[in-house]
């Protein structure tokens, strides 16, 4: 009873809260996607040069991705550098990211953070050498499988059995056609 008058207490403190949403959360709420939300793709060397001055590129190291309606509009194409392989001694802005303020993030920035998929990791195995240890797996199971088709596997059970002579009469039998179906004996089998 006391958790549900906490509860009830709880939602009358924020309910003036939820219903008065002045102007300092609608202000922050409508700026995120005119100021953040990559412009339309540049078209001439004028707008290049503009999408480059705003992202703090210069014109030559400012490059778009290709216009396939992914939405990346004029935002730069950056090469895929993963936090592992950033400097942990340089004196970074944000030491967390490994990121200085006012960089563009890459496209893939959630992806390729410090602690998830290192794009710049040299693998452990070859990819020779991972397609033929995949294909031996798959054809070991394989053989395995093909060996053992002729045995089928299943679960050796009899028949079920129904009480009053199969249910004959319940299942819509005639009376007169109905024998006497014997599940068991107690008689000793000798």
């Amino acid at each position: 009873m006391a958790t549900l008058r906490g509860a009830a207490a709880l939602s009358k403190a924020i309910q003036p809260l939820l219903a008065r949403r002045g102007i300092s959360a609608s202000a922050v709420l409508a700026n995120w996607n005119k100021d953040w939300k990559p412009g339309p793709f540049p078209k001439s060397a004028e707008e290049r040069a503009a999408a480059a001055k705003r992202y703090g590129l210069r014109v030559e190291d400012y490059d778009v991705y290709d216009n396939d309606g992914m939405g990346y509009g004029d935002y730069p194409k950056l090469p895929v550098v993963s936090g592992d392989a950033k400097s942990p001694y340089e004196d970074w802005d944000i030491p967390e990211l490994k990121r200085n303020f006012n960089e563009p993030l890459h496209v893939w920035a959630d992806i390729i953070g410090e602690d998830r998929w290192d794009a710049n990791a040299k693998p452990r195995y070859s990819y020779l050498n991972m397609f033929l240890t995949l294909t031996a797996f798959l054809g070991t199971l394989g053989t395995i499988y093909f060996l053992t088709l002729p045995y089928p596997l299943f679960l050796p059970a009899m028949p079920k059995q129904y009480p009053f002579n199969g249910l004959h009469l319940e299942n819509g039998g005639n009376p007169d056609e109905e024998k006497a179906v014997v599940h068991y004996t107690f008689e000793p089998s000798n």
